[in-house]
């Protein structure tokens, strides 16, 4: 094992890493095409046994990490989601499995047809090619990303941020050795060493060698992305998720809505998929206390408007910029409003297009929220919390698009195929 944990510090010609890095994804990307999927199978499995065997070392490195990130005063919620203990291997490995036991999408007749000279058409899956991933914090992202790109036939370049340095050097290693494992070029997918955030701005030039860029992170960062690249970009956006108490939901189960509420915001404060806005019929003030006091409880900050201070005298009184903010701590925005209309309204002026949750034991209204919010995941009774690839069944997600181009919520192994036209024929010539 050749493991390097520390990112390049010294000076680098920007240009010429970019372009090496480029050039051989591409070239890893062009081998990998006539690799069958039995054989990109294999090298998962090879690497959810190699994060397993290196668990320690993982954790360990993942500890450096964390001393950094306490030394620059990092929040709570940044070092949770910078943290890996030994479950969490696990779960990354048994991710990656999962991965490996999904159908390949490589190949998939999507549609097909005859045409009346005889031609046999025919839309079949096909890799992207190359994918550079920019993505902050999160070490499990560098597991996800490279295993879901194996699956699709996808060679990648991943730059993570430097506060996972450590841990995303020691993952990316381990699956560049299970490629050697299967007799597969490492540079199927590279880790950017350098710690020059300059080099990001190079590689989003290299539109040549570069297919797809998906940048995770915060709103800046995927704006940069955006202004920089002569790469089409899927973008990740603000999870300015919300939970809609509708006026039915009183009919639900006692406390159901409260829990779902608590559920959704608490459970883990610093995720995309958290609520960050719960908007409360006003003809639902009794679960807007119960929901209240449990939040209380688990020490979130409210901030709410006039109606929702009245009803809870501890809430902070929230401001127009609290509508509009993902903030991925224990505080949440709660208002109340007069009707369904009112809710979308609200949602869709205010909302990222993540996720929104209504809470109703009306058919009539859940279908209309649901047709109505302008959203790549839309929840009916349940916490936001379940928007996940994870929890989608598709072993794990390369992040959740909140584009309508070329993919929309959690992104699996199929939304990183493209397709192209087969098409066979008999010796047909056009008149």
């Amino acid at each position: 094992m050749h493991v390097t944990t520390k990112l390049q510090t010294e000076p680098v010609d920007l240009p010429a890493e970019a372009r090496r890095l480029a050039g051989q994804a591409r070239a890893a990307s062009w081998k990998l095409a006539g690799v069958g999927g039995r054989q990109r199978n294999e090298v998962l499995r090879s690497l959810a046994d190699l994060l397993e065997e290196r668990t320690d070392h993982l954790v360990q490195a993942n500890g450096r990490d964390l001393d950094l990130a306490g030394e620059s005063g990092a929040s709570e919620a940044f070092v949770g989601k910078l943290r890996i203990g030994p479950p969490d291997v696990a779960t990354m490995a048994a991710a990656v499995r999962r991965i490996g036991d999904q159908t390949d999408p490589v190949g998939q007749v999507i549609e097909g047809s005859v045409r009346p000279n005889g031609l046999r058409l025919e839309k079949v899956r096909v890799p992207l090619g190359v994918i550079l991933i920019i993505y902050e914090s999160r070490p499990n992202v560098t597991c996800d990303a490279a295993a879901l790109c194996l699956k699709a036939g996808n060679a990648t370049i991943l730059r993570g941020g430097k506060e996972a340095a450590h841990s995303n050097a020691v993952i990316a290693e381990a699956v560049r050795d299970a490629l050697e494992a299967q007799g597969l070029d490492r540079d199927t997918v590279q880790l950017v060493q350098t710690s020059d955030r300059a080099l990001v701005g190079e590689l989003l030039k290299r539109n040549k060698e570069i297919d797809v860029v998906i940048p995770r992170g915060g709103a800046g960062l995927i704006r940069a992305v955006v202004e920089q690249s002569h790469i089409p970009v899927i973008k990740h956006f603000d999870g300015i998720c919300h939970v809609y108490v509708d006026r039915h939901a009183l009919e639900l189960p006692e406390g159901q809505a409260a829990a779902i509420c608590v559920n959704a915001k608490a459970q883990r404060p610093g995720v995309c998929n958290a609520a960050e806005t719960l908007l409360f019929h006003e003809a639902a003030a009794p679960i807007l206390r119960e929901t209240g006091r449990r939040l209380r409880d688990a020490g979130v900050e409210i901030r709410g408007c006039e109606l929702t201070r009245q009803i809870l005298e501890s809430a902070e009184p929230a401001t127009e910029d609290d509508w509009s903010t993902e903030y991925l701590d224990k505080i949440v925005s709660i208002r109340v409003v007069s009707s369904l209309a009112d809710a979308v309204e609200h949602i869709n002026r205010h909302g990222s297009g993540h996720t929104d949750a209504i809470l109703t034991a009306d058919i009539a209204s859940a279908d209309a929220f649901v047709a109505a919010v302008d959203s790549a995941n839309v929840m009916v009774n349940c916490s936001t919390r379940f928007s996940d690839g994870g929890e989608y069944g598709l072993g794990a997600e390369i992040g959740i698009s909140t584009d309508k181009l070329h993919a929309r919520g959690p992104m699996g192994a199929a939304d990183l195929t493209t397709y192209k036209w087969v098409v066979r024929g008999d010796g047909q010539v056009r008149q």
